[in-house]
């Protein structure tokens, strides 16, 4: 049954909740949402049935999380919040051009901060494709998060040029051009995976749904901006870095840099393809990493 909480910046997301024990809550890539994520919502529940309390929620724009700009405060009032928790490099991750009312990417960490409140207070974050940068960046800004777990996090080197495509990004989205935001946000995606979203019945929602790619551009644009023992060189939990039996190169080498960047971080090859993991081994894995995580101690 959806339940809904209101984040620091008056937005109303919506979220699932099963199990009882430490938390996990996941964090979506480009495009996810509960009803159009099974796969998500199935390894949830079988993680929720190891004693995990775990937690699928609609990022913001998308599913049950829709958001009103007519009665919603300022993105100010997050970026102010999620400052309260961040260091220095927090101001690098979403662009200065932001409009006030753009899903953002400090508008979708006062949702996770949310969502943490939940929680209990603090949990494991799970993030999926891009939703890893996002998880990276929650943890990075001094977030109460336990430990992440990231499957096949799609980061590019430094300086590939993602600060100009996320601008570019906002720039099609601010313009009213939803459909031009969401191909150029699939621009260097395997050409297979755009003709199969352009072929499929639900395009037309993932056009509907462009406003929020914004975060999740602005957080792989960020965790590109500078070398990533240095970006994150906050974040002292335990982290899994994970992907798929079948990949794509750049999933290999983004786990290795980020296993290079955070002292005990680990990769791990998983049952998977297509950017997706099997429901069932995955919930072991998450189950056992929450579990442990939950009784490390305090740093």
């Amino acid at each position: 049954m959806t339940e809904f909480v209101t984040s620091s910046a008056g937005d109303r997301v919506a979220y699932d909740k099963t199990g009882m024990g430490p938390a996990l809550i996941f964090v979506a890539g480009a495009m996810q949402h509960r009803a159009s994520d099974p796969l998500t919502t199935a390894t949830a529940e079988a993680v929720a049935a190891q004693s995990v309390t775990a937690i699928v929620y609609d990022r913001l724009g998308r599913g049950e999380s829709q958001v009103d700009d007519a009665t919603h405060q300022s993105s100010d009032q997050s970026r102010a919040h999620s400052s309260d928790h961040s260091g220095d490099d927090s101001r690098d991750h979403s662009s200065d051009h932001s409009s006030d009312h753009s899903l953002d990417l400090p508008r979708e960490l006062a949702a996770i901060t949310a969502l943490l409140e939940v929680a209990g207070g603090s949990a494991v974050l799970c993030g999926h494709s891009s939703g890893c940068s996002i998880a990276l960046a929650a943890a990075a800004t001094g977030l109460p998060v336990n430990g992440l777990v990231l499957w096949e996090a799609p980061l590019a080197p430094q300086g590939s040029g993602g600060r100009e495509w996320a601008e570019e990004v906002e720039r099609r989205v601010d313009a009213g051009d939803l459909e031009g935001a969401l191909l150029h946000y699939m621009k260097d995606m395997p050409p297979e995976w755009l003709e199969g979203a352009r072929s499929a019945p639900f395009f037309p929602a993932l056009v509907a749904q462009a406003p929020s790619l914004l975060a999740d551009a602005q957080s792989l644009a960020w965790a590109e901006s500078a070398p990533h023992g240095e970006l994150f060189a906050s974040i002292r939990v335990p982290v899994e870095v994970m992907y798929g039996e079948q990949t794509l190169p750049i999933m290999e080498q983004a786990a290795e840099s980020i296993v290079n960047a955070i002292p005990g971080a680990v990769q791990k090859r998983m049952p998977g393809a297509n950017h997706s993991w099997e429901a069932e081994p995955m919930a072991q894995e998450l189950a056992a990493f929450v579990h442990v995580s939950a009784v490390r101690p305090s740093a």
